[in-house]
């Protein structure tokens, strides 16, 4: 039985992800803040991605694991609508160390738990407003912290390559959470069915690309 590691697996995408996989036949471990206030699908584990001494806690009680798929989902985005004279440093430092520095420095964490399985996936939610290619302008923070975690998994994926081990990112698309809205396109069951599809669908060799919740290629 194949094993997935899920962040921000308490609500929206992360939780359907790991519905999906549980309900294919996957030993999902969830990953969130507070276990015991979040009703976690599958394993829970206590992790506060943006703080080092929980990752080292969560890497510890994973130790000797194989883990096929890190899928790393948790992200925040604190200048939705806001204008350039509203934005604060303390924000904008706040949206680099969750989006962009926590996912690499979980998956350095758990490098050798990847590395150790049948499968060796590296997953990344990320967002097609990281593109500078689609930039539309606006959501300074949010946009700057995904195309820095862009180019962070490009350099990751040519790294761990000779190890087999690959990589993705991937926009979920517009999607009605509480993050998305309301008023959003697609539901996270699109969503996440979609993402797991490129993930479960990538080749021996595949890594390091950038694809849209349906499998078109983005561009960077």
């Amino acid at each position: 039985m194949p094993t997935i590691l899920i962040t921000g697996a308490s609500r929206g995408i992360g939780r359907r992800l790991a519905e999906l996989y549980s309900a294919g036949g996957w030993e999902v471990i969830s990953a969130c803040r507070n276990p015991a206030g979040c009703d976690p699908v599958g394993e829970p584990l206590a992790l506060d991605v943006g703080d080092a001494g929980s990752i080292a806690a969560a890497a510890k009680a994973l130790s000797g694991r194989s883990i096929d798929v890190l899928w790393n989902n948790a992200g925040i985005y604190i200048d939705k609508g806001q204008a350039l004279k509203d934005l604060r440093a303390e924000d904008w430092l706040e949206s680099f160390r969750i989006n962009t520095i926590a996912p690499i420095m979980l998956c350095r964490a758990l490098l050798e738990n990847v590395a150790a399985s049948g499968l060796r996936k590296l997953a990344f939610t990320t967002s097609k407003m990281g593109s500078v290619a689609l930039n539309s302008g606006g959501a300074y923070e949010y946009r700057s912290s995904k195309a820095a975690l862009n180019m962070a998994v490009s350099s990751l994926a040519q790294e761990l390559a000779p190890r087999g081990i690959r990589t993705v990112v991937l926009h979920p698309g517009w999607v009605r959470t509480d993050m998305g809205g309301a008023g959003a396109d697609i539901d996270t069951t699109q969503s996440a069915a979609g993402m797991k599809s490129v993930v479960d669908g990538l080749a021996a060799g595949q890594t390091g690309q950038f694809f849209n919740y349906d499998g078109k290629e983005l561009p960077w």
